[in-house]
């Protein structure tokens, strides 16, 4: 019974290693290095239009407390 357990043990052990092994040889080739900076692009771009979004939302904010009429003209 013990060697059943360990063997089961043992080739779980193994699936995981080789998932990982794989998964790590996915990552390091050119097209790894693709998805990665995509990815990051994406982020960045997805981050700078929150900032972007969170800056039109203060500035109206502050132009309401000021009492500042606001056109719209001066935005992109």
């Amino acid at each position: 019974m013990k060697r059943i357990v360990w063997m089961g043990i043992g080739v779980a052990i193994g699936v995981i290693a080789f998932r990982k092994v794989t998964q790590a040889q996915a990552n390091l080739g050119p097209e790894g290095l693709n998805r990665a900076v995509g990815r990051m692009a994406d982020g960045l771009f997805d981050f700078a239009d929150a900032v972007r979004t969170g800056m039109h939302q203060r500035e109206d904010d502050l132009r309401a407390a000021l009492g500042i009429q606001d056109d719209g003209a001066g935005r992109r």
